[in-house]
Order: C-alpha cells, then structure tokens, then sequence
C-alpha cells in the first residue's frame, strides 16, 4: 500500500484551510464546504488517481444531498469527511461503501473543529469593535476577513494535515486488514444505508408531490435500463429533454388558460352592449 506524503498531505490541508476559512470569495466557499465533490477531486489530483476518488467522492456525496447550513455549524462538515476519507480509501484500494463509513465520524468530528473556530473568533471579535469606536476602516476590514481567515487557517491546516499524514496510513492499515471479516461487511452496509438516507433527505427537501412521478421515472428507468450499462450523461441528456417538454407543455397550457380568460371576458363585454 502506497502511503502519502508529506507534501501531499500539506496540499489537500491547505485546500481544507482555504474552504473552511471562507478565503473564496461569494458562495463559492459555502458551496465547497458543503459539497464534497471538489474536495475529492482534488485530493483525487494530489493523490495521482482521479477516476477512483471521483467514484469513492460521488457515494460520499450521496449522504450529504441536501445538506445545507441555514447559518452556524452544521451536524458534519462534508469537506473535512471527504479530505480524509477519499486519501484512506486510495491508498487501502477500498470499496466506495466502506469509504462512507470513514468519511462520516471524521465529519462529525469537523463539526466540532468547526465550532471551536468560532470560539476563536469571538476574541478576533474584539478588534472588530476596537475599530469600530475609531473610525478605523482598514482595522475593521482586518478583523473581519483577514484575522479570521489567518486564524482558520493555523486551525485547520495542521490539525487535517496530521490527520493525513499520521492517521489516515493507520486508518488504512486497519481497515484493509478488516477485508473478508464480519466487521468489513458491517462498513459496507452502514454505508450503503447511509447513501440511502442522504436520497431520501433530499426527496424530502426538494421532493413535491406534483413532481414525485419524475422521481418514480428516473428509478423504474435505471432498474429497467440497467442491463445497457447506459452512462451518466446520458441519463442527464434524457433527464434535461424530458425537464424541457414538462416545462413547454406548463408553458402553453398557461398561454392556452390565458386566452381562453380572455375570450370569456369579450364575450361579457359584448352582452352588457345588447
């Protein structure tokens, strides 16, 4: 088993500092926080194998749809799960299941990193005030972006950066010694189960029940299609031209009701003129 280096490991906590400090700029950062998928994609590229960590990235995905934070910390933090899970399925060459079950303590224990970073700030916090009783542009620019950003950064830089570095070899050892044992078997189906709930999470969210039939159409056609081994793309390309029918056919229906109202009202135009 491959182990990772030292400057891989500082690469994708660098890139874990970057998300988690908010350094990107609009809600790009609240995007890759709660999104795995560019994490994985990274540490896919920093780890020299894409293609599998993109797979292993898409199930851990699969449990944080619909995630989204409202404001403050959430349950997990999806970005700090896949940056140490996606490394430790790569180097013990473990199934995307197994990888779900990695990725969801580590994010739980995010969360609280992440609540210890507002800890901090409430002390940053007083130079923003100290700024405000003196008129001090720059100082309040400092405290409230640049401060935090830096204090982030010293948090979660070296704290991910010894996760990857000491633990995730260990976490690897360990889990790949597990293979073909009752307690691997256990990982794979707490973590399949898990990529079930994070769906119907986000059924529950987005799900209407005017709009539940495409749900049933796009479950009844990757079981009835499954033995054409039909790609993703082109289950988007059908997806989109069935999207665009539903919405022309919403669109002239409302023409159609629109002139029909129309009609209606000449017509009682014209019998009040008799």
């Amino acid at each position: 088993m491959e182990n990772i280096t030292a400057m891989q490991s500082l690469l994708i906590a660098l890139w874990v500092g970057a998300v988690m400090s908010r350094a990107f700029l609009g809600g790009a950062t609240l995007t890759l926080r709660f999104s795995p998928l560019m994490t994985g994609l990274v540490a896919g590229i920093v780890m020299g194998n894409v293609p599998q960590a993109m797979i292993i990235t898409a199930a851990i995905q699969l449990i944080y749809m619909g995630v989204f934070s409202p404001g403050g910390t959430m349950p997990s933090e999806p970005s700090i799960a896949a940056a140490i899970a996606v490394p430790v399925a790569l180097m013990g060459n473990l199934q995307p299941e197994a990888a779900i079950a990695v990725a969801v303590p580590v994010g739980l224990l995010g969360a609280y990193l992440y609540q210890f970073r507002f800890f901090i700030n409430t002390f940053l916090g007083k130079y923003t005030d100290k700024a405000v009783e003196d008129l001090n542009d720059g100082g309040i620019v400092r405290s409230i972006i640049v401060y935090p950003t830096i204090a982030s950064f010293l948090l979660f830089v070296p704290l991910v950066f010894v996760a990857l570095y000491f633990g995730a070899p260990v976490i690897a050892d360990v889990i790949t010694a597990l293979q073909g044992t009752v307690v691997f078997h256990i990982l794979e189906v707490v973590g399949g189960g898990l990529a079930a709930i994070g769906i119907a999470t986000t059924i529950y969210v987005i799900g209407r029940k005017d709009y539940m039939v495409f749900f049933l159409l796009a479950y009844l056609m990757s079981v009835v299609l499954a033995s054409l081994s039909i790609t993703m793309v082109t289950y988007a390309i059908v997806g989109a031209l069935i999207a665009a029918i539903f919405v022309l056919s919403k669109g002239q229906a409302a023409k159609t009701s629109s002139a029909s109202a129309g009609s209606v009202a000449y017509d009682d135009e014209d019998d009040d003129d008799f």
